[in-house]
């Protein structure tokens, strides 16, 4: 029989975005006394990275461990978005076990789908922790019987359908076994006590010859390169000379310099860790996820880890705008680049290619977001650039173009799923499943081409009156769709000079559409300064100053009052984008603009586009 570490356990927590994975580990860590009764605690503590605050995701895997009587407990928390499903993929190598959250009133959403498809694919133990069982409208019994159908669907076998249940709220960090939210214990020992008794504790076979791969990737200033995996098999030391097995085949030999072991939010040097630890090693400079470390005398490499391939790609170029170089720190191709590459250092979703212009790169990514996070981090730390709209990218499966589709997910009330079944058709939308809660909410589920789904956020809103939830993940790739699928249907206003925009200039054109620009904001000539009311673009002066006459009424400039801007952030400034436009990306602006700035090479363009498509 073989032996195992029972002071030990290592597992994944994974869900849906903003069913409270995170928050569920800050009770975890609180309520087994990782930090001191007078310690400052921010809410969500894990995550630490500034994007990850604002806007409440998870974007990076991270590991914690805790100690809960004489057994310690590695937990790693996930990312929610399908984006960011590339570090859930290679999480599932390192654990035994996960915490799958659903929340008590939403349930199966897309990703929760997702992430326990890779879970039961890696055959590990699961535990169901039903959170928010305090909210208005739980439904505790409802949501489990939806987890066991889709354990059922998802081809679970017989062990890892006797999955126990938890009910807890990780906001008020109160746990029970019982769905009646008054029988909720005053803590998260049930939790604790489940996690103990259910998840396998790892193999104990530190005897024999080390094997070690790297998960995640992390850097470090003064160490360099950090490979973050778990060791399979054996015992590491610092100092020790061992092998780095390549993913081309070399054979690379390095000594451990460092090795770090993890407890609480911090991480710790340690001398050596055994078999089933979570550990981060540094020693070696081009060390890459899915790479494995042994000792020298005994090569034996793991299977690699399959990332699954981008399904979105965005043309990243050098900004040579009107107003090029005025804002950013890193303007030049050679800085652009250097930056995309260190990028792929750490994120093995993300792959970039050369073009053929010298100023220009393909980057390809796992949807909106990831790319939209990557500009958004480049924007911060100073870089100007410019990215053209984003695409699916199309892909030859027997012979046959494919390209990717989503299983999207909307949460209505009734009154709107007219117009939503509606839109979804015009982006060719195949509906799978319409369920009505009973509340006046109903649940609507399709298949929907990925192009199809680019710039719908702001649409679905807007039919929506801002009431509905859409949530998508990437499902399979089928052959392509014919024809136009989704895209803007509106032309745009574009400026006809360069100069500042002026609240007489924009009056003088509101009427024609939506403008995005407010008095005083410099604009330049081919910027996208509006969106127009019809279906061609429009070349308006907003620029345009009133003639200082006498002959004017006082009392009606003061009567006169200007609508207010549609102000867009950089997720909403992507989407918006067609084929013929650029989102010029500084530290201080996010602009539209057209590819062509001059307004005759415009016309003279589109004709001939219209002449070829004849």
């Amino acid at each position: 029989m073989l032996k195992k570490r029972q002071d030990l356990r290592n597992i994944a927590i994974i869900a849906h975005v903003d069913h409270g994975k995170t928050t569920l580990v800050d009770q975890l860590l609180r309520q087994a006394g990782t930090f001191r009764a007078n310690e400052h605690v921010e809410e969500r503590a894990m995550d630490s990275n500034d994007l990850e605050r604002e806007r409440g995701i998870t974007i990076l895997a991270k590991n914690t461990a805790i100690h809960y009587e004489d057994k310690r407990i590695n937990i790693l928390d996930t990312p929610g978005h399908a984006d960011f499903g590339g570090e859930v993929e290679r999480i599932m190598k390192m654990v035994d076990g996960v915490l799958l959250v659903v929340d008590a009133y939403e349930g199966c959403m897309p990703q929760t789908r997702f992430v326990l498809k890779k879970a039961l694919e890696q055959n590990l133990t699961p535990i169901v922790v039903v959170n928010k069982i305090d909210r208005d409208f739980a439904r505790p019994d409802e949501v489990v019987d939806e987890v066991i159908d889709l354990f059922i669907e998802l081809g679970a076998n017989e062990d890892q359908l006797e999955f126990p249940v938890v009910f807890a709220s990780a906001m008020n960090g109160t746990a029970s076994l019982d769905s009646n939210p008054a029988n909720q214990e005053e803590n998260m020992k049930s939790l604790f006590d489940t996690i103990i008794e259910h998840i396998p504790a790892p193999v104990d076979n530190s005897e024999e010859p080390l094997q070690f791969q790297v998960a995640l990737l992390d850097y470090n200033d003064y160490v360099g390169r950090i490979g973050v995996g778990r060791i399979f098999r054996g015992t590491m030391k610092v100092g020790q000379q061992v092998a780095l097995m390549k993913v081309d085949g070399s054979v690379k030999q390095f000594r451990v310099t460092k090795l770090f072991g993890y407890m609480g939010l911090k991480r710790q040097e340690i001398e050596e860790a055994k078999a089933g630890d979570l550990v981060a090693v540094s020693g070696m400079e081009d060390i890459n996820v899915g790479e494995t470390v042994c000792p020298v005398e005994h090569q034996d490499a793991l299977p690699l880890l399959r990332i699954d391939e981008p399904t979105l790609q965005m043309t990243f170029l050098v900004n040579n705008s009107p107003f090029a170089g005025r804002e950013g720190k890193y303007i030049t191709s050679r800085k652009i680049e250097e930056r995309l590459r260190s990028q792929l250092e750490t994120d093995v979703s993300l792959r970039v290619d050369n073009t053929e212009s010298p100023d220009a790169w393909i980057v390809s990514g796992r949807g909106e977001l990831h790319l939209s996070i990557l500009i958004e981090n480049m924007r911060r730390e100073g870089y100007e650039l410019q990215v053209s709209k984003p695409e699916v990218i199309i892909k030859e499966v027997d012979g046959v173009r494919c390209e990717p589709v989503e299983r999207v997910q909307i949460d209505v009330p009734e009154e709107y799923t007219g117009s939503i079944m509606e839109s979804m058709g015009a982006r060719k939308g195949e509906m799978l499943d319409m369920v009505n809660n009973g509340n006046g909410q109903v649940r609507l589920t399709f298949m929907v081409p990925a192009r199809g789904l680019i710039g719908y956020t702001t649409e679905f809103l807007t039919l929506t009156r801002g009431y509905g939830i859409l949530n998508h993940t990437f499902d399979c790739y089928q052959p392509v769709h014919a024809g136009q699928v989704g895209g803007r249907r509106q032309g745009v206003l574009v400026s006809l000079e360069t100069g500042k925009a002026s609240q007489y200039g924009i009056m003088q054109v509101e009427d024609r559409g939506v403008i995005f620009v407010e008095p005083g904001t410099e604009v330049y000539a081919g910027m996208i300064v509006g969106e127009h009311t019809r279906e061609n673009d429009l070349t308006v002066n907003v620029v345009k100053m009133k003639q200082q006459t006498n002959i004017r009424s006082a009392t009606k400039d003061q009567t006169s009052t200007m609508k207010k801007p549609r102000l867009m952030t950089l997720e909403e400034s992507l989407e918006y984008l067609n084929d013929d436009e650029f989102c010029e990306v500084t530290p201080e602006s996010i602009r539209l603009r057209k590819k062509i700035l001059d307004k005759s090479e415009r016309e003279r363009a589109a004709k001939k586009k219209k002449s070829v498509e004849a």
